[in-house]
């Protein structure tokens, strides 16, 4: 037994213990800032629903958490929001879309402020290391879930965007066939088309918000 917990790769658990946790904080905050958003515009369909929460329970698919965490690609329990509250029903929800990436970037930037502070002041040990470590991690997989959800394709934060533009009967007949715009973000991800593009995004937007605070 003392040769197994000697062997054991602690390192490699802790990482991942890192990123499980960076996952659950960028999905809920990004989870919970759609509702917010909805709910400051008229809508108290998530109050009600319980998801004005940074409880992770409250929002985490289990499915798409593991995704997250394995693949890069995940997504969490959508936020209900009912247009019909709002005093102009697109515009609403074009903001509300807009609020989970710019949570994810606000979130971002607190991290790498934290992660500069971390490494200003010289914190020594290991467990200074390793926050340091999952800050700046954890500010790269939000400003790649920010981006990612950026993407127009429905039923991703930027197709809400993009389609507030359209007329009326345009908007809601794709609303209508939201659901299917997943079947085709699937087949994107799986055929990799893209990645190279999303991560130079995710690059750039990381070394300018890096210049920031380092």
């Amino acid at each position: 037994m003392e040769t197994f917990f000697q062997q054991f790769d602690w390192n490699g658990l802790l990482s991942l213990l890192g990123r499980v946790a960076g996952v659950f904080l960028c999905l809920t905050v990004h989870e919970t800032c759609h509702g917010l958003a909805a709910y400051a515009l008229g809508d108290p369909t998530a109050k009600r629903m319980h998801r004005l929460s940074l409880n992770p329970l409250h929002h985490i698919d289990w499915l798409g958490l593991a995704s997250m965490v394995i693949c890069g690609f995940g997504w969490a329990k959508p936020v209900p929001v009912d247009m019909r509250y709002f005093k102009k029903p697109k515009t609403g929800m074009a903001l509300t879309a807009l609020a989970g990436p710019a949570s994810n970037f606000l979130l971002a930037a607190i991290l790498l402020f934290s992660a500069s502070l971390t490494a200003r002041h010289a914190l020594a040990g290991p467990f200074a290391v390793w926050m340091f470590y999952f800050f700046l991690n954890t500010a790269v997989l939000s400003i790649g879930l920010g981006l990612f959800n950026l993407i127009p394709i429905p039923p991703l934060d930027g197709s809400k965007v993009l389609f507030s533009f359209l007329p009326e009967r345009a908007y809601h007949t794709l609303m209508r066939y939201e659901r299917y715009g997943m079947v085709i973000l699937l087949l994107l991800v799986w055929l990799d088309v893209g990645s190279s593009a999303l991560s130079n995004g995710i690059y750039a937007v990381c070394q300018w918000m890096a210049g920031l605070f380092f």
